[in-house]
């Protein structure tokens, strides 16, 4: 939502995600508590409790706002019908985001502590968009000063960020995103040739060379060639 150190109001990071019609959002922590013995890492969905309230909020300001929800606009739908289709889309929404977050959490227990076991939920307003999964992540308690260590350490910084990054790639690969298209891989097999592969897959062979970072037109039986 920014990248500079500007405070923006909660609802604004909200909106600025479903203008830019995001897959996922995630929010990033670090923990606080008044006892320093609290740990571990953290991973919060949405509520039901807080996804009831906002989709009370939500109908009870359709007629002052023409936001889409799942691609649909609210504002010209009568109220029970309105009330389906925020529900339709709150239910595949916390769906998706259970789901995400089960597997960010997974690869953090590898990284180290989890305050725990499961994936938590609370009404936090980031995670309170109708159809966008949204995950709320806490990375280590900072009132920890074991932990605030670690949250200092650039080493700690990039294992945190690796499984992170894991758990969201997993997910997509499971849920890829509508429109997307998984790229293209061949593996080499005898008789290929850069030339042969490249008017198989109708691409230019120079264009072959530069996706692969080729510097010549040798290749190898079990070579992996992307194609652009």
């Amino acid at each position: 939502t920014r990248n500079n150190d500007t405070f923006i109001s909660l609802r604004e990071r909200i909106r600025r995600a479903r203008k830019q019609q995001a897959n996922l959002f995630i929010s990033i922590h670090a923990d606080a508590f008044h006892k320093p013995q609290a740990k571990g890492a953290s991973v919060f969905v949405l509520s039901e409790r807080g996804a009831s309230s906002e989709a009370a909020q939500m109908l009870a300001d359709k007629e002052n706002a023409a936001d889409l929800v799942g691609g649909i606009s609210l504002d010209d739908k009568d109220d029970d019908l309105a009330s389906v289709l925020l529900d339709l889309s709150q239910t595949a929404s916390l769906a998706a985001s259970t789901e995400v977050a089960e597997t960010v959490l997974s690869g953090l227990k590898k990284v180290g502590n989890t305050h725990k076991k499961r994936v938590e939920s609370a009404a936090f307003l980031v995670l309170k968009s109708p159809d966008i999964p949204s995950i709320l992540i806490e990375t280590a308690f900072i009132s920890n000063p074991e932990e605030e260590k670690k949250l200092r350490s650039q080493r700690h910084q990039t294992k945190l960020a690796k499984a992170i990054m894991s758990g969201i790639r997993h997910y997509f690969q499971q849920n890829p995103p509508p429109g997307y298209m998984p790229p293209q891989i061949h593996i080499v097999s005898a008789g290929d040739t850069l030339n042969i592969i490249a008017q198989r897959y109708q691409v230019s062979l120079n264009k072959l060379k530069k996706y692969n970072k080729l510097t010549n037109d040798i290749i190898k039986i079990g070579d992996k060639l992307h194609i652009p």
